[in-house]
């Protein structure tokens, strides 16, 4: 469930993560009671998660609500569109990975970290949840995994370094990288000509 509000000039996605339900036996029978998950995001960076918990599931979402929006932080988005850096966190029995990914990727997630990663304004982002699926659990460990990306203006002033030399370092690793992954490619397929040769002339 989507709705859209305004909040100080800026407008703000909630989602409604999950409802679950609790009953007390009481002695004139049994009383329910509600609990509410909610996320709320702007779209550029800016998220927050709230748990709210009534007698009355509209109630609980007004407190989830009002908590997520009392919450809210900014994440560092690369482009506007993914994250500046894979990352991995951990919360309780809960476990995440998140993973940079290329423009035309879409939001590879499911459950509630997916609804998460759509209102922070992710738009091209690979996760992949292990261990627990408790809800709770999992966006927890999603929010202490945004908070620990930083972007690399950040790393340079730590560091006292200037950004280009940050970008370059890495841009240099990935080719590194890339290199390394075409020589291997071309190795094998020399291998496998070899081998097809040899079995062509026996």
């Amino acid at each position: 469930m989507r709705t859209k509000f305004e909040q100080q000039g800026s407008e703000l996605e909630e989602k409604l993560v999950h409802i679950s339900r609790c009953a007390k036996v009481v002695k004139g029978g049994r009383r329910f009671s509600f609990s509410a998950i909610v996320v709320v995001g702007d779209g550029k960076g800016r998220i927050g998660i709230g748990l709210g918990k009534a007698t009355e599931v509209t109630d609980a979402r007004s407190k989830a609500t009002q908590a997520a929006r009392k919450s809210m932080v900014r994440i560092p988005l690369r482009d506007g569109r993914t994250l500046h850096h894979d990352i991995t966190a951990k919360f309780c029995s809960g476990k995440i990975i998140i993973r940079a990914a290329p423009a035309g990727t879409g939001v590879i997630a499911g459950g509630s970290v997916r609804s998460m990663l759509e209102v922070l304004g992710v738009k091209d982002v690979v996760a992949k949840s292990l261990g627990s699926t408790n809800p709770h659990n999992m966006l927890k460990a999603a929010m202490k995994a945004l908070l620990d990306t930083h972007s690399p203006r950040f790393i340079a002033e730590k560091r006292g370094k200037k950004v280009s030399e940050i970008v370059s370092r890495r841009v240099r690793y990935k080719s590194s990288i890339d290199d390394k992954q075409l020589k291997e490619t071309e190795s094998k397929e020399a291998g496998e000509n070899n081998d097809a040769n040899n079995e062509t002339n026996n």
